[in-house]
């Protein structure tokens, strides 16, 4: 030791002479007292705390290995115990075992079968990665005696499993770390090659203690300490195992073409939320983004069997039974005011082009690297996809109509309004999005499913996109034109696809990582977490409903991790007359919530107006989720600032493509929460 003094681990227990000594406790914890930043230190029961994120009325002392809480170790005790030889980080695959063995000598030179991990402290400018800790790009530290230079600033939030060996998107090997002083001698599970007269005395001077991790919860680094001290009467001869081949699950740092951060703008926003592109522009989310999709243009059946994109159709849905309708009045006939106009320019009766199509072009122009896509489908207009997708000639004909209405901008006239004619919308949209709900399993009711076919027909579909849309592009002097798709997060909808094959005429997907539960439901839970819950009641496939368990899937099933974009909600789910029981967490529902802003359905509401909502949030310090319980006794699940950096985390770890949202009419004023998604650029 070159210092008389050094923290171990976390401060708590401070060696002094060669003996540890219990560090004074911190100011007592207080369950009326929010702890904000991470890092606040508490005493509780004679014991130091650190919290690792937010938190209210959280008990230190029964937060446990996944909690907000660390336990810093003892504090305030007088007596000196003897220091432990060292700290080493393990991932064992099993619970170790340590044999005593009789005191006798070798004859023959004795073969580790294993080759423990000692981390050393290293002396300079960088540290021991620790989970819990946070990182700025540039930082390096030390794990495993191999050195690893931050790319990006994240946190290792605890539970994630982000260790620098496992997450080449936000760790690089290599730096420098200055001179390293080992703290402890490695320890050696010597096996002889012949026959002992003697073997090693191995004098352990405590039983190794392994933090279990909770499955299915992210396998975490486990810390094993102290360590056995192996005096062997001969030098063994080492010999290292082979470090396993690490096939990353993301695609590093650089090679992703850009990182995507994009939105769903809502066609009917303009009646419900008053909800004007103008908004985007002067909340300054359209400089954030880099594509929005406008929600949603229908497709028809037609007289001979196919179906077609179409124009100028103004019909409300027959009860949402027929999946007929149109707007073409919000799309491009409608007449803008000056004050809600992106250039406060008003709209004449006799332009050819109006509505939300001209506001979007307005706001294109402003900002050049906004991509705007024309997204096709959704919940309510899903009818016709699987005949659409059934046979050749039914998929080129879907094809060229949607690329003839929305590229080439050809829109019909109707009900005696000026607007529309042949290529007024051209150069508006840069793409098409298929929002098909969904491939072979039903979604509002009444859609045509083919549960055998729509599989592959899907694939068929894309790549029939794909063609007409390069074709188109070379026409147009080489322009790209983008192919993207919402899809399904549930493990049944992933089964019904072919994501190895249909994701090679993608340029991204965009995975609707929320609605995993609802107002459908008997019991309060999570809509959009990160992780699952070994807490959770929930029985069945529902178990997999959660981000991490549906991308695991997805990528497995042959989905490339940069073609993937994450979904985040700007919205709740709520559950009414809920029980104060774990603060509402998976308690029976006995109503519906209670109206929340403009709530367009039971168990619905913006992100601007549960913001405001009073009443207990908490953190999940599992799943990742926030969750709110009203003082009216209704119960909410929602994102906030702080669980979305989480999933931005999250997604670079992963190597994922970028995050989009539905919609932005669920934002506040400020953009607040595009602003945190656009944090990953």
């Amino acid at each position: 030791m070159k210092k008389l003094s050094q923290t171990i681990i976390a401060g708590s227990l401070v060696l002094i002479g060669g003996q540890v000594m219990a560090a004074d406790c911190a100011t007592p914890w207080s369950a009326n007292t929010t702890y904000a930043a991470g890092g606040t230190l508490v005493s509780q029961n004679g014991h130091n705390y650190s919290n690792k994120w937010w938190t209210l009325n959280e008990d230190p002392s029964k937060s446990g290995s996944w909690g907000v809480w660390s336990d810093l170790g003892v504090c305030g005790a007088s007596n000196a115990t003897p220091a432990p030889t060292a700290v080493v980080t393990a991932t064992p695959t099993a619970s170790p075992v340590v044999t005593t063995a009789p005191t006798s000598s070798p004859t023959a030179t004795p073969k580790p079968t294993a080759t423990p991990v000692v981390t050393s402290a290293p002396v300079g400018s960088c540290s021991v990665w620790s989970e819990g800790s946070s990182y700025k790009a540039g930082d390096v530290v030390s794990y495993n005696g191999v050195t690893y230079t931050a790319l990006s600033a994240h946190t290792a939030y605890v539970g994630a499993g982000w260790t620098p060996a496992t997450t080449p998107t936000l760790w690089k090997a290599g730096g420098t770390c200055g001179a390293v002083t080992p703290t402890a001698t490695p320890v050696v599970t010597a096996t002889p090659s012949a026959s002992p007269t003697a073997t090693p005395v191995v004098t352990p001077t405590a039983t190794p203690k392994v933090t279990a991790t909770p499955s299915p919860a992210p396998t975490a680094t486990p810390l094993i300490s102290p360590t056995p001290v192996v005096t062997p009467t001969a030098t063994p001869v080492v010999t290292p195992t082979a470090t396993p081949a690490v096939t990353p699950s993301s695609t590093p740092t650089g090679q992703i073409p850009s990182r995507e951060v994009g939105s769903y703008f809502t066609q009917w926003g303009v009646y419900d939320s008053a909800f004007f592109a103008k908004a985007v522009q002067d909340s300054g989310a359209a400089a954030k983004l880099t594509f929005i999709n406008y929600a949603f243009g229908n497709i028809y059946k037609q007289a001979d069997g196919t179906i077609k994109c179409d124009s100028g159709i103004n019909k409300a849905n027959d009860g949402n039974t027929a999946g007929d309708g149109g707007d073409a009045w919000a799309d491009y006939q409608m007449d803008y005011a000056a004050k809600d106009s992106v250039d406060g320019v008003a709209d004449t009766w006799e332009s050819k082009l109006k509505g939300n199509f001209n506001q979007l072009k307005k706001l294109k122009a402003k900002n050049p690297n906004l991509k705007i896509f024309i997204s096709l489908g959704g919940w309510t207009w899903s009818r016709y996809f699987s005949t659409a997708a059934s046979t050749d000639a039914n998929r080129k004909a879907l094809v060229a109509s949607c690329i003839d209405v929305y590229l080439k901008g050809n829109l019909k006239k109707s009900g005696g309004d000026p607007a529309g004619g042949a290529g007024v919308a051209k150069d508006i949209f840069d793409g098409i999005d298929i929002d098909w709900e969904y491939p072979g399993v039903q979604g509002i009711g009444n859609n045509v499913v083919d549960a055998v076919n729509d599989k592959h027909n899907l694939t068929l579909l894309m790549a029939e996109f794909r063609k007409q849309l390069d074709e188109y592009g070379a026409s147009q002097g080489g322009k790209k034109f983008y192919l993207t798709a919402a899809i399904g997060a549930g493990s049944e909808k992933i089964d019904q696809t072919e994501p190895a094959q249909y994701s090679k005429s993608m340029d991204w997907v965009n995975v609707m990582t929320y609605d995993f539960h609802g107002d459908w439901d008997d019991t309060t839970n999570f809509h959009s977490h990160l992780y699952p819950d070994p807490a959770d009641p929930t029985v069945g496939i529902a178990r997999t409903y959660n981000i991490d368990d549906a991308l695991t899937k997805l990528m497995a099933n042959g989905m490339p991790a940069d073609k993937i974009v994450l979904g985040i909600p700007y919205y709740g789910r709520g559950f009414g007359g809920v029980a104060s029981l774990n603060d509402g967490l998976y308690q029976k529902k006995t109503r519906a919530a209670g109206k929340v802003g403009v709530q367009t359905e039971a168990g619905y509401g913006d992100y601007k107006a549960l913001k405001d909502v009073a009443g207990v949030r908490k953190y999940h310090p599992v799943t990742k989720q926030l969750y709110l319980y009203t003082t009216t006794g209704d119960w909410w699940s929602y994102d906030d600032i702080q669980t979305i950096r989480l999933k931005n985390d999250y997604l670079k770890a992963k190597g994922l493509r970028g995050n989009f949202s539905w919609a932005l009419d669920g934002d506040d004023a400020n953009a607040t929460l595009t602003k945190t998604m656009a944090e990953i650029k």
